[in-house]
């Protein structure tokens, strides 16, 4: 019998880790050490999508070496996803706040409006005997925002958990009340889109249902 593929997460996101277990595809954890910063500087990019996307693909492609020059099992290899969220508000493109003060700001701006969250996803085909592809795609999903007080946001800053999240927003957390609707793939605005990553495998031929790990 044939053993299922690795599949390796190139995050540290418990969402993103909860969604894969969710859907029947517990990862591998390895979280990347790629400066963000210089990436975005070093690819000259700025429109939200390609900001998304170069960095999900460095924190693959980083994980990918690592994981090879540590020689971890699966002897076999595995596949290696990587991801990165941002928020395209007003012409300008948000990834996590910076502090209490940037947050407060940002939800100020953005409550009673939509923005666009953009998830780039990078697959790289690490298996020995895989395709050695590497390759990705962004899903992007409108975000409708409730209109809510100063009070609400003062408390929901409070929390620290916009700190910790793209666009300083969750709609699998506390942020899910302050969420009036989205407009695409709701998994890509907790941090991946399981339809665009079934579609990333099968373009280097793996069955998304092989990945499964069901219960016995």
């Amino acid at each position: 019998m044939t053993a299922s593929p690795a599949l390796l997460l190139a995050s540290a996101s418990p969402a993103r880790r909860a969604t894969l277990t969710a859907a029947g595809v517990p990862p591998l954890v390895l979280v990347s050490g790629v400066d963000e910063d210089a990436v975005v500087a070093r690819y000259g990019v700025t429109e939200a999508e390609d900001v998304a996307l170069v960095l999900a693909r460095a924190k693959a492609e980083d994980v990918a070496a690592r994981w090879e020059e540590a020689e971890r099992a699966p002897d076999d290899g595995v596949l290696v996803l990587g991801c990165d969220s941002v928020l395209a508000l007003d012409g300008q493109v948000h990834g996590k706040p910076a502090g209490a003060a940037e947050a407060t700001a940002r939800w100020r701006a953005m409550r009673g409006r939509c923005g666009v969250l953009h998830t780039g996803h990078w697959l790289v085909d690490a298996r020995e005997a895989g395709s050695g592809a590497t390759l990705g795609a962004v899903a992007s999903t409108t975000v409708h925002f409730a209109d809510v007080t100063d009070a609400e946001v003062d408390a929901y800053v409070a929390t620290g958990e916009p700190l910790a999240v793209a666009g300083a927003f969750t709609l699998d957390g506390l942020g899910g009340a302050f969420v009036r609707g989205v407009e695409g793939d709701p998994h890509a605005v907790v941090g991946l889109s399981l339809p665009l990553l079934r579609d990333l495998l099968a373009e280097v031929g793996v069955a998304w249902t092989s990945l499964w790990s069901l219960p016995r």
